[in-house]
C-alpha cells in the first residue's frame, strides 16, 4: 500500500495533470471507506480469514488495474484500480481488529498495538520502491511507475495466501465457539455486561479515531507545501515524513501496554494531549523548519495514542453479537473522516495559512475531551443504576 499510495499522485498528474494528483489518496481512502462495511459483513458470516483474504486480492487486482491503466494511459483504469487498492487499507485495519478476538482484557490494546507497529515496515519502506520499479519495468518492459504497481500485487497475493493457509484456528470464529461453550458450563456468564456491551463508549470510541484521524490527515497533508513554500528542500520535507510515520507507528506497542494498564480512556486524554502539542507547536514555530518537523512526530504520537486506544476501548465497549459490524462502521467513519480533513486542509490552508490550519485543529480535540468526558460520566451513571 505504501507503494501505491507514493506513485499514485505522480501517475494521476502524468496522466491527467497536476490538478488531477491530490485525487489519487482520496480515491483510495474513499475505497477503503466503501470496502470497510461488506468486509466487514463478510468477517461476520465467514470469519476473519475469509474476509481478510478476500480484502488482499481485491487489492491485488486494484493494483494490477493500475498497471493496464498507466499502460494504455487511461487515467479511469487508474482511478479504479486505486479505489480498488483501498481494500489493502481495510485489510490492515481490520487486521488490528482481529488481533483482539482472542485477546483478553488485559492484553487486548497490547496485541492490537502490535499489528498497528508492524505497519512500520511497509510504511517507511514502500515510498523507497519508486527507484526498483525503475529497474523492474526495464526488465518486464513496462513504465517506470507502472511497474512499482507489481510490488502490491505480488504482496498482496502472499498476503492472501498467508491469511488462508497459516489464520487457522479462525480468531473471529474460534472466539465465538469459546463464548458459547462458556455459555453452555457456566451460566452466569450468560447477559454478562462484557455481552451486552456499552454503546454509549462504542461512541466515544468511533468519535476518538475518527476525529483524531482527520486530525492528522489535515496537518499532515498540508505540511509538504508549507515547507516547500518556505524553501524546504525536498530531503527536508521526506525526513519530516519519516519522523511523522516513525511518531504514527513506531512507538504504537508502548501505547499499546499504557493502554491496558492506565486504562483506555486517560491513554485517549493522553493523545489528544499530544495532538494539542503538536497544533500549538506548529502554529507558534511555523517558520522554523525544526519546530515543524518536532510538531509532526508529536501529531503521529498523538494520532498513534488515540487510534490504540479508542479501538481497544470500541473492542471492549461493543456488545458481543455486533461488535464485527461496529468495527467496520469504525473503520467507515475513520476513513471518511480522513478524506474530509484532506479536503478541507487545502482551502483552510489558503484561507488562514499553515499557523492558522494547526489553530483550527484545537476544535476537534477540544471535541473528543468533551465528548469522552460526558460517554465516561454517563457510563458510570448508567452502571450505578443497573
Amino acid at each position: 500500500m505504501g507503494a501505491s499510495l507514493s506513485v499514485g499522485a505522480l501517475a494521476a498528474s502524468e496522466l491527467a495533470g497536476a490538478g488531477w494528483s491530490g485525487l489519487a489518496a482520496t480515491v483510495t481512502t474513499l475505497g477503503a471507506a466503501l470496502l470497510a462495511i461488506p468486509l466487514a459483513q463478510l468477517a461476520d458470516r465467514r470469519g476473519r480469514r475469509v474476509s481478510l483474504s478476500s480484502a488482499a486480492l481485491i487489492a491485488a487486482a486494484g493494483a494490477t488495474v493500475c498497471v493496464l491503466g498507466l499502460s494504455v494511459g487511461s487515467v479511469v483504469l487508474l482511478f479504479t484500480g486505486l479505489g480498488l487498492t483501498g481494500a489493502g487499507t481495510a485489510a490492515s485495519l481490520q487486521s488490528r481488529f482481529a488481533a483482539t478476538d482472542l485477546a483478553s482484557a488485559t492484553t487486548r490494546g497490547r496485541d492490537l498495538s502490535l499489528v498497528v507497529w508492524s505497519t512500520t515496515i511497509g510504511a517507511v519502506a514502500g515510498p523507497n520502491l519508486a527507484e526498483p520499479g525503475s529497474v523492474l519495468g526495464a526488465a518486464l518492459g513496462l513504465q517506470p511507475l507502472a511497474a512499482v504497481f507489481v510490488f502490491p500485487v505480488v504482496t498482496q497475493l502472499l498476503a492472501a495466501g498467508a491469511y488462508l493457509v497459516w489464520m487457522r484456528p479462525d480468531p473471529l470464529l474460534e472466539s465465538r465457539r469459546l463464548a458459547t461453550l462458556a455459555e453452555a458450563t457456566s451460566p452466569s456468564h450468560r447477559g454478562s455486561d462484557a455481552g451486552l456491551g456499552n454503546k454509549t463508549l462504542v461512541r466515544v470510541a468511533i468519535v476518538t479515531v475518527s476525529l483524531s484521524h482527520a486530525i492528522m490527515v489535515a496537518l499532515m497533508s498540508m505540511t509538504p507545501v508549507h515547507l516547500v513554500h518556505g524553501g524546504a528542500t525536498l530531503s527536508v520535507v521526506g525526513l519530516t515524513l519519516s519522523l511523522h510515520i516513525a511518531g504514527m507507528f513506531a512507538l504504537s506497542p508502548v501505547f499499546g501496554v499504557l493502554a491496558d494498564r492506565l486504562g483506555r480512556f486517560p491513554t485517549i486524554v493522553l493523545g489528544q494531549v499530544l495532538l494539542l502539542a503538536s497544533a500549538v507547536i506548529t502554529a507558534l514555530g511555523s517558520h522554523q523548519t525544526a519546530v515543524v518537523m518536532l510538531g509532526l512526530t508529536l501529531l503521529g504520537l498523538g494520532w498513534s495514542a488515540s487510534t490504540v486506544a479508542g479501538s481497544a476501548l470500541l473492542s471492549d465497549a461493543a456488545p458481543a453479537a455486533q461488535r464485527v459490524r461496529l468495527q467496520g462502521r469504525s473503520d467507515l467513519t475513520m476513513n471518511l473522516a480522513g478524506a474530509l480533513g484532506g479536503a478541507v486542509s487545502g482551502p483552510l490552508l489558503a484561507l488562514l495559512g499553515y499557523p492558522g490550519l494547526a489553530w483550527t485543529l484545537l476544535l476537534p480535540v477540544a471535541a473528543v475531551l468533551i465528548a469522552g468526558s460526558l460517554g465516561i460520566r454517563r457510563a458510570r451513571d448508567m452502571e450505578l443504576v443497573t
